[in-house]
């Protein structure tokens, strides 16, 4: 899969977030300022289009997810995961950090609308699918079809890794942009590592588990404002 027009659909996540939250905004006559709290459940539904894509691309290949992701069962022990996870948590809470200061020249500063509240039984779901959704979709994207399409080494890793970071640049989509720019940044340092990671080793299991136990932890505290929203303001007043 070396050099072959899968890179293409490096971007489809991005236009897909921009159109899915514009449409979404011209549907309930708001503003697109009002409606970023849905960001989770929006980002579920992009990442089951995604898999869709991903579904039709394999059977197209004639072979299975595993095997283009390059996944080998038996490879990875609990200590590569556990050094994967953290190195993602530091290098991902460290990058939107340096973000938020070099953006809006605050230390620690963290998008708001993030863990914003919604209604309570979406976010009962969102713990459920979201974290297992990003991790394959995402993943599926940037690796399979991203680090996987290249044969130069720098290209392999940088061209996915911007467009990694990119996507995030649009959840949720506002049309501001030091907000761009800011979540750019926030992503691109840890998309950078992921793509280097799966060059080198093309294993992408200790990624994915990663990835969802981030996931994890940003619905569980979606969940957590939307049952008590007094949390939600004492977050604001911090």
């Amino acid at each position: 899969m070396k050099d072959n027009k899968l890179k293409y659909l490096l971007p489809i996540r991005s236009i897909i977030f921009i159109i899915v939250f514009t449409v979404g905004a011209y549907i309930t006559g708001k503003e697109l300022k009002d409606i970023t709290n849905c960001w989770s459940i929006i980002a579920t539904i992009v990442n089951i289009i995604t898999l869709l894509i991903l579904i039709k691309i394999i059977k197209k290949e004639k072979t299975t997810f595993a095997k283009f992701i390059n996944f080998r069962k038996g490879r990875t022990n609990i200590r590569e995961i556990a050094i994967v996870s953290l190195i993602m948590l530091i290098i991902g809470t460290g990058g939107m950090y340096l973000a938020g200061f070099i953006c809006y020249g605050k230390f620690p500063y963290a998008a708001p609308m993030m863990i914003e509240p919604i209604n309570q039984a979406l976010a009962i779901v969102n713990l459920l699918v979201l974290p297992v959704t990003v991790a394959f979709a995402e993943e599926g994207l940037y690796l399979g079809c991203g680090v996987n399409s290249f044969e130069d080494k720098y290209k392999a890793i940088f061209i996915p890794a911007f467009f990694y970071a990119l996507q995030h640049c649009f959840i949720p989509t506002l049309f501001d942009i030091r907000y761009i720019i800011y979540r750019f940044l926030s992503f691109l340092p840890l998309t950078i590592i992921l793509c280097w990671y799966y060059h080198k080793n093309k294993n992408p299991l200790p990624i994915m588990i990663g990835h969802a136990l981030i996931e994890v932890a940003s619905v569980v505290m979606i969940l957590i404002t939307s049952v008590n929203p007094e949390v939600y303001q004492r977050i604001l007043n911090m």
